[in-house]
């Protein structure tokens, strides 16, 4: 078996539509994807530092606005001064910046996630906390209310259905 082009296999391009035109956003370069990745790292970082409840600098990971503004240029490459030549308005420049960024540091589906939930982390997915207390309200087999009892809430009934009166 020989290896394929994988030009001819993978592709690369992220379409955007955006009312009844779709920008097409090819990738970024190897350099740009390598710092994507470290901006990716240090972002994970700083989340898990937060979810832990360890204090951090958040200037260390926040872009001011010449950074953000850099970050979305170069990761919408020509369809950036596209979107601006078009005028669109600046959350719809926001959303897909940080839809290409994700692509290009992350995966497709985390970039589709957010674009398609218009970048409310309301409608994504969320972070790990967020996923935990939907898991937790989430109704559970054998819960007829959707609630789920706590470890000691089942031992005190246990207890109880235990004693005679």
């Amino acid at each position: 078996m020989a290896f394929v082009d994988l030009s001819e296999v993978l592709d690369a391009d992220l379409s955007l539509p955006y009312k009844g035109k779709t920008y097409v956003v090819p990738p970024v370069d190897a350099e740009t994807g390598l710092r994507f990745q470290r901006l990716a790292a240090v972002a994970a970082q700083a989340a898990k530092a937060a979810e832990a409840g360890i204090s951090f600098n958040p200037d260390e990971v926040a872009l001011d606005d010449d950074e953000e503004a850099d970050l979305f240029a170069r990761a919408l490459g020509p369809v950036y001064d596209e979107m601006l030549a078009d005028r669109v308005p600046w959350p719809v420049l926001k959303v897909a910046g940080m839809t290409a960024w994700l692509d290009a540091a992350f995966n497709r589906e985390t970039a589709e996630a957010y674009w398609n939930a218009a970048g409310s982390p309301n409608q994504t997915a969320g972070n790990r906390t967020t996923r935990r207390a939907a898991d937790r309200s989430t109704r559970r087999q054998g819960s007829a209310s959707g609630t789920t009892r706590t470890r000691s809430t089942t031992t005190k009934a246990t207890a109880a259905r235990g004693r005679k009166s």
